[in-house]
């Protein structure tokens, strides 16, 4: 399996968001899940990373943040230097659609946990409706 270092910007420590069975499900099918929220805490055994830790080989940055949340992370998200940042429902971003194309980076407008469940979160460079403008 290749290595698919995935950062789910958004995380909470509720069951009930998408964003904590993300990262639950991610790490059930052997990925490494790097939840990053404002507010510590645990998804399991793993600890919600506050802030913007430095971070390096970063596969794949999953959104769960509404866009006007997102703006605070542009930069960030651009630093982590993602080869795909996946627009969950809810997040689709042209502003920052079009910020991750000048840095060549694949945006993709799907599901992480329909991705995981049908088995394409692996097949990049391309997994579900890939936004062109």
């Amino acid at each position: 399996m290749p290595d698919i270092t995935t950062v789910v910007l958004g995380a909470s420590t509720n069951p009930a968001r998408y964003a904590f069975l993300a990262t639950q499900r991610l790490q059930e099918h052997g990925f490494t899940a790097i939840p990053i929220g404002i507010k510590e805490g645990k998804i399991g055994e793993t600890d919600i990373v506050v802030g913007r830790p430095a971070l390096e080989n970063i596969h794949t940055v999953t959104l769960y943040l509404n866009p006007m949340r997102q703006k605070e992370y542009y930069d960030y998200i651009l630093e982590l230097q993602p080869k795909r940042i996946i627009f969950n429902p809810g997040t689709e971003n042209n502003e920052l659609i079009e910020l991750a194309k000048t840095h060549n980076i694949e945006t993709i407008e799907a599901c992480t946990l329909v991705m995981l469940s049908i088995g394409n979160y692996a097949n990049s460079p391309v997994n579900g409706k890939q936004k062109e403008k």
